[in-house]
């Protein structure tokens, strides 16, 4: 249930994405702006900026999005600043929810994201309480066709430096460590795979079923997080049926 639960989270959030398709490429932009101001404009000495700026491909922001958050970081007069707030918590049923932000006003994200939370049966913990749930990894979702050649992706994967591979009846999930996450993907591509989605992100190492009374609350709430201006990215171990 746990493999089906992961193709089937991929394909809510590429949803939700598709439909909030302008505010996507605001966090984008912001994302690679903060990556570009400390640490330069240049992707190959910067390794943030260069997943920052794979991360925005991989949701089709468009060139000039990203070229222009690389010059506003790395022009004069670029005073903006904000910091990385993580908040931990758990949504309705148990379900463990890591909430990352980029903000310029850490009291009004607080609020916000309790709001969230408290509005929809969650409830936020200390610093810790759900982290450990969670590895960093990159994850890279390759759905099975009739012309996918098992052997050759992989080979061509783990060649790279994929850490794991796991093959289902959906497609393949490859996880690497995420110093190796862009060799993998550029080897993969190199052999014309295209992936459902590819992102260094928080993987779980434990899932809890959500159950169905608790659906509408849980979808409630990640949708309020994701719609937060200040929230980049929101992971949880929900095991979700169809």
């Amino acid at each position: 249930m746990a493999g089906h639960s992961k193709w089937n989270n991929i394909k809510r959030r590429k949803g939700a994405q598709d439909a909030k398709r302008g505010k996507i490429f605001q966090k984008m932009s912001r994302e690679i702006y903060v990556a570009a101001k400390s640490g330069g404009d240049d992707p190959e000495m910067n390794a943030s900026l260069r997943l920052a700026i794979e991360k925005a491909k991989g949701v089709n922001t468009p060139n000039d999005v990203i070229k222009r958050a690389i010059d506003k970081a790395t022009g004069a007069g670029s005073d903006e600043q904000y910091d990385e707030v993580v908040y931990e918590g758990y949504a309705p049923g148990g379900i463990a929810v890591l909430v990352y932000t980029l903000t310029e006003n850490r009291n009004r994200t607080a609020t916000n994201v309790r709001v969230a939370f408290n509005k929809n049966g969650g409830s936020l913990g200390e610093t810790g309480s759900v982290s450990y749930m969670f590895n960093r990894k990159g994850r890279l979702m390759v759905e099975r066709t009739e012309d996918t050649d098992e052997d050759m992706v992989m080979m061509a994967a783990l060649e790279a430096g994929a850490e794991d591979i796991v093959s289902s009846e959906d497609g393949f999930e490859i996880v690497t460590e995420p110093q190796d996450f862009i060799a993998v993907k550029e080897a993969l591509e190199a052999e014309g795979i295209e992936f459902v989605s590819s992102e260094v992100e928080m993987i779980p190492t434990m899932y809890t079923e959500l159950a169905p009374e608790h659906e509408e609350q849980f979808e409630a709430m990640i949708d309020a997080l994701e719609d937060d201006d200040d929230v980049q990215d929101v992971y949880h171990n929900a095991e979700m049926d169809d």
